[in-house]
Formats: structure tokens, C-alpha cells, sequence
């Protein structure tokens, strides 16, 4: 019995040596540069030793090797290709898109749905079908209609923030800001109308409220990313079933209510019923009123959650560069005054300083990386001179490291500061492969022109009536808190809100 029991041990040593010894050694067989790693973790335990905002972790190894046009690492025990080189980065996001269509998943859209089903998630012909059907919804003659419930909604929340805020020494403004997103999303995406800064108790917002992405629900996530087995398994969810219900049951609500009274309103649900309309029988089966709801709650999760803290990251950078909001605030007021106080969708399309400002926001707080998965086998070129080319296969995974690409300072000079005139005096080439906030190629962000409508709504109304200002709370430099996925401050989003006695 002990022989076999020390023969069991010697075997499952001996091969736990040598899946170690494979996976610490694989990209030096294949001459591909890589930072140290850890046996199981792979190169994750930097992420934590020292701890580090996801961010600064994607920048250390988009930094490992300046000269490579490519790095590997290990996620845990998974090989990934790091693409540091701006010619192979639009090969991979746009010629060569057939290869690399695809996303890492890791959400079971039974046990979870709103999450699995939405185009995110998606990947292969469905995510070709969904996006077909959603793209129309965000066409500049879509953007035009729904810039109508859009300004109200800005127009409604910055009359309340101001009564409310505007005498506080310290307000937060993740808090209120996402009172704004809420609203517009619940307007433009589900055609409910909500006013959540004088009814914090609606009902739309509690449920967003519970919807997060920090504590237990990223704990859910990290361990559905490193799990996926385990955590379909046992049904893990990320949004809760009450949650899942209340979206599900108020898409279906308002589609009776515009079918039996022929009402007609100009958002995303009514472009997703057309849309359906004219299917034939077996797409409008697959397009069921799950598949709906996981499209507006995609939209909804982008808005309250991504497009907030956007727009609060450049709140927190107006207010710590004075000159910069001055300079913004009066393009502002030149605008209001040529639109008599009313706002048009033209209007806010020709603001190149805001535009500038917006670009520089998502340069210098991005998110951190975009993944994806090779569907076809692809040869990428040797990563350095004098080794060899590497072959992706169908399931390997890349990354393409954003936050490295924004802070590199050979594209951006004094890549920490910010600088919105990067975007306007031409100095320095920024094309659509260096400029990645809301992604590049087929692939890239459907909401991108929403999202940005949205800040511009709200930045309109708001620096046109106030001034953003630093508090004792307020973080300068910001410091990203290290347990947060998206780039926010580790206190919060802290200002104090000077109302102005006049226009400039």
C-alpha cells in the first residue's frame, strides 16, 4: 500500500513541477519578453505585490519591454498577448477583425441573463445580429431625437443639484451625478421618466443602486473571471434575480402600454420594438423580451455606472485646473448666449474645447484594457528582432493595454498632466489607434456618441449656472483607489459647488 501511495505522490508531483515548469517557461520558448510571474497566478501577483489600481497594472507590463511590439503574461495560468505595437494593434482591432471578433466570457446568461445576453457578452453571430439591430439607435438623427428627453433630464437635475448644493462645503459627486445617469438612461433606454435628485425614492433608482461594482459583486466577478467552471456550477449571479425582475417587468410594461395605446416615443426601446416588428418569425422568437431588456440594461449599466464616473473625472479636473474650466466655461456661455439659453443638439456638436476636454479625460483616466479572443489562427510577427513569429489559435487571448498606450510618453508628452489642448493645436499625432477610450474598430463602443452627448448635456447646464471648486475632501493629485475597476479616486469624488452670480 505505501508503494503506491508514494508512486501516487511522485507522479503528482512530478507533474505539477512540470505544468509549472511549462508555464513559467512558455513565452521564453517562444522569445516573446514577459515580466516575472508567479507558478498558478501567473503575472497577477503584481497586481498585488505591491497592490496597484488594474490601471497602473496594465501600464507595468505595457512598460516591460518599449522595444517589443508585443509582451506575454499569465492570467493565472492563461497565456495572453499583450500588443504594444500601434500598427499591430489596428491589425488586430480592424483589418484582421474576422480573427479577433470575439470576447473573453465568463457570465452564464442562463443563471444570469441581463448580463450574458447583452451585446457585451455576446460573441460569433449573435453579437453580428444584436448589433445590427442596435446600431440604428445611435445614428446622428437617433442622437438629434433623443437629445430631447436628454436636455430635460440635465436641465431638471441641475435646477435641483443647485438648490440643494449649493451653498454645501463638500458634496459628492459620484452620488449626485449618478442621479443625472440614472434618469437619462431610464428616459432614453426604457422610456420611463424619473426626476431622481427630487425623488431619490424612485423606484428605477433604488434598483440601480444596487447594482455595483465594488465589495461582493466584484468579488462575484473576480471569481466567475477565474472560475467560470465552478461558478456556472453553482448558478453564481451577478445581478440578482429582484433585479433581473424589475428590468424585465418594467420593458414589458411599457411595450403593452405603446402597443395598446399606439404611443410613440423617440428612444432605444421603440427603435428595439420596430425592430422586432419586421423580423420574421424565428429572429423575432430569438429577439425575445429577455434579449430586449439584457440591451437597455447593458445601456443602463454603461450609463449610471462608466458614463457617471466619466463625467465626474473631468468635474474633478475642471475644478483642479481653474484655467482649464474658465477657458471651457466660456465657450460655454458664448454658446448659451447664441441659443438664447436653450441648448441645441448642432450646438453641442461644434464645441471643440469640450471636445477637447472629453478626449482628455478618457486619455488620461481610461479604461484599462480591451480583450479579446482569436477565433481563426493568426501569425503575429516575431515580438523582437532575431525571434520568432508567434501563432494565436482559436481560444488564446490578447489584450490591448490602453492605460499603457495613453500614458506612454512618446505619444503624449507629460503624459500625467492634463492637457485638453493635445487635442486641438495638432503638436502631436493622435490618430484613432492612440485616442482607444471608447475602444476602435467594429467592435468599439455602439454608445460612444450617447455617452459623450450626455456629458456635454449636463456640462452645458451646469458650468453655464456654477463653478466647480476643490474642497477639503477633494484628492490632488487623484490617487485611484486600488479595489475599484474603474479610475476613481481612493475618497470619492469630492467638490464644492460655486454658483455663479453671472455669465462670463
Amino acid at each position: 500500500m505505501d508503494y503506491w501511495i508514494w508512486s501516487l505522490l511522485v507522479v503528482t508531483l512530478t507533474y505539477a513541477i512540470t505544468s509549472i515548469y511549462r508555464q513559467l517557461s512558455y513565452f521564453s520558448r517562444w522569445g516573446i519578453p514577459h515580466p516575472r510571474e508567479m507558478p498558478i497566478v501567473g503575472a497577477i501577483y503584481a497586481l498585488f505585490f505591491p497592490r496597484r489600481h488594474i490601471n497602473d497594472f496594465i501600464k507595468y507590463i505595457y512598460d516591460f519591454n518599449p522595444d517589443a511590439k508585443y509582451v506575454g503574461a499569465h492570467i493565472f495560468t492563461k497565456p495572453t498577448i499583450f500588443i504594444r505595437d500601434l500598427d499591430l494593434v489596428k491589425t488586430v482591432l480592424v483589418k484582421h477583425f474576422d480573427h479577433f471578433a470575439d470576447r473573453k466570457t465568463f457570465v452564464d446568461e442562463k443563471a444570469d441573463p441581463l448580463f450574458g445576453r447583452n451585446l457585451n457578452f455576446l460573441n460569433g453571430d449573435r453579437w453580428k445580429e444584436i448589433r445590427t439591430i442596435l446600431s440604428p439607435a445611435f445614428t446622428s438623427s437617433k442622437m438629434k431625437t433623443m437629445y430631447v428627453l436628454m436636455s430635460k433630464c440635465a436641465e431638471n437635475f441641475t435646477d435641483e443639484f443647485l438648490k440643494k448644493y449649493g451653498d454645501a462645503e463638500a458634496v459628492d459627486m459620484k452620488g449626485a451625478i449618478g442621479k443625472y445617469t440614472n434618469d437619462t438612461i431610464a428616459s432614453c433606454a426604457f422610456g420611463i421618466e424619473v426626476d431622481s435628485m427630487k425623488d431619490p425614492n424612485n423606484e428605477f433608482y433604488l434598483q440601480a443602486k444596487e447594482i455595483n461594482f465594488k465589495g461582493v459583486t466584484l468579488l462575484k466577478i473576480q471569481l466567475e473571471m477565474i472560475f467560470p467552471t465552478l461558478t456556472r456550477k453553482f448558478g453564481m449571479r451577478i445581478v440578482s434575480k429582484k433585479v433581473t425582475d424589475f428590468f424585465v417587468n418594467a420593458i414589458a410594461t411599457t411595450m403593452s402600454v405603446r402597443e395598446e395605446q399606439g404611443i410613440f416615443r423617440p428612444d432605444m426601446l421603440q427603435l428595439m420594438m420596430e425592430a422586432r416588428s419586421k423580423m420574421d418569425k424565428e429572429a423575432a422568437e430569438r429577439f425575445d423580451l429577455l434579449e430586449m431588456t439584457a440591451q437597455a440594461f447593458l445601456f443602463f449599466l454603461a450609463g449610471f455606472d462608466a458614463s457617471s464616473n466619466q463625467f465626474c473625472i473631468i468635474a474633478h479636473e475642471l475644478a483642479a485646473n481653474p484655467d482649464i474650466q474658465s477657458r471651457l466655461q466660456a465657450e460655454v456661455d458664448d454658446l448659451m448666449q447664441k441659443c438664447d439659453n436653450k441648448p441645441t443638439y448642432d450646438a453641442l456638436n461644434h464645441m471643440p474645447y469640450m471636445d477637447a476636454v472629453i478626449s482628455e479625460s478618457l486619455r488620461r483616466h481610461p479604461i484599462a484594457f480591451l480583450n479579446r479572443l482569436c477565433s481563426k489562427e493568426f501569425e503575429l510577427p516575431p515580438a523582437v528582432p532575431d525571434s520568432k513569429p508567434y501563432t494565436m489559435k482559436p481560444g488564446d487571448g490578447l489584450m490591448i493595454p490602453v492605460a499603457g498606450i495613453h500614458m506612454d510618453p512618446n505619444l503624449y508628452p507629460n503624459p500625467e498632466r492634463f492637457d485638453p489642448d493635445r487635442f486641438i493645436d495638432k503638436k502631436i499625432a493622435i490618430s484613432d489607434v492612440t485616442n482607444l477610450g471608447f475602444g476602435l474598430g467594429p467592435r468599439m463602443c455602439i454608445g460612444n456618441r450617447f455617452a459623450i452627448l450626455s456629458m456635454k448635456s449636463l456640462l452645458v447646464q451646469l458650468l453655464s449656472r456654477c463653478n466647480l471648486v476643490p474642497c477639503s475632501k477633494t484628492c490632488i493629485p487623484l490617487e485611484y483607489c486600488k479595489n475599484i475597476f474603474a479610475p476613481t479616486p481612493k475618497n470619492g469624488f469630492w467638490l464644492r459647488i460655486e454658483p455663479r452670480t453671472e455669465s462670463r
